[in-house]
């Protein structure tokens, strides 16, 4: 099976039943005890049944616990030797961290976040919606708090490439923008949870008025996904010390530069005139670099 098991564990989380929950959550704080538990020792860690472990086995893609187990045995050998290569003896962060320990981990969390994200992207998804927003004639990007600051680059990038792309900042002007859309425009969304409210209700619209819809979020079975003709999905881990409003960053910057770089190779001519448009546009509110 393709894929990380920590990660799709990680996503399947708010859609598995409570006592699957409660098992995923025994494998993702103690992967590497996992592997060397029977299914009896298991089910009795997570206080449920056996039959139910491999409910949650089939639930999450596995046949059975046999291949759910060597699936990770696997990724905690994967993780460990990550760990070994990058100098660090685990990956989270303690009060008792120096500030070398603290660059090499939050360096060592965020570069395998980008290669897990990048991993188990969904390519024809990247490519559906590059085609969509490069032919669209108009464009929103919605997003609130850290997720607003992934909308605000990508429409920035977008716009500098000659794309008519808005980024609404608050919840009304999501709504109003979204209601002012129609067939052949685009409408993407990024919420970490793809719980989200206002990302929720700004897409919902934009899917009721005609327009392509795109969700950007870790949680493929999140209702923002469920409103989305295109998800593209992030890998990111929160952690005590690395909040959603740092892992999930992280992971939708990549996304949303994926994204970016299909439109602009799709649109390479204008791309490129535009570009240099832009560039030509700013020179002047440049500083002369200082001479020694």
């Amino acid at each position: 099976m393709n894929g990380d098991v920590l990660v799709r564990l990680r996503q399947s989380l708010p859609t598995l039943r409570p006592a699957e929950a409660r098992i995923a959550k025994v494998v993702l704080d103690d992967p590497s005890g996992v592997v060397g538990a029977t299914i009896t020792e298991l089910a009795a860690r997570a206080g449920t049944s056996q039959a139910t472990v491999v409910r949650f086995c089939r639930a999450v893609g596995y046949a059975g616990y046999p291949e759910f187990r060597i699936d990770l045995a696997q990724a905690t050998s994967r993780h460990a030797l990550e760990l070994e290569r990058s100098g660090i003896a685990e990956g989270e962060i303690n009060e008792t961290d120096t500030a070398t320990d603290v660059v090499s981990k939050i360096a060592f969390h965020e570069a395998r976040t980008i290669e897990e994200t990048a991993r188990m992207l969904d390519l024809d998804a990247l490519e559906r919606a590059a085609a969509a927003v490069a032919a669209a004639t108009r464009i929103d990007v919605y997003g609130v708090s850290s997720s607003g600051l992934t909308a605000q680059d990508l429409a920035q990038k977008l716009s500098r490439i000659g794309l008519v792309c808005s980024a609404p900042v608050d919840s009304h002007g999501q709504l109003t923008s979204a209601a002012l859309l129609e067939p052949g425009c685009v409408a993407i969304a990024v919420s970490h949870t793809g719980r989200t409210v206002e990302a929720n209700q700004a897409l919902t619209l934009a899917r009721d008025v005609g327009a392509t819809t795109i969700a950007v979020t870790n949680f493929p079975g999140s209702p923002l996904a469920d409103v989305a003709d295109v998800v593209l999905t992030t890998t990111a881990r929160e952690t005590q010390f690395r909040s959603g409003a740092m892992s999930s960053r992280i992971a939708q910057l990549a996304v949303v530069d994926f994204l970016f770089v299909r439109v602009a190779q799709q649109r390479y001519d204008a791309t490129t005139a535009a570009l240099k448009a832009t560039y030509a546009a700013v020179q002047a509110h440049r500083l002369a670099p200082r001479v020694r």
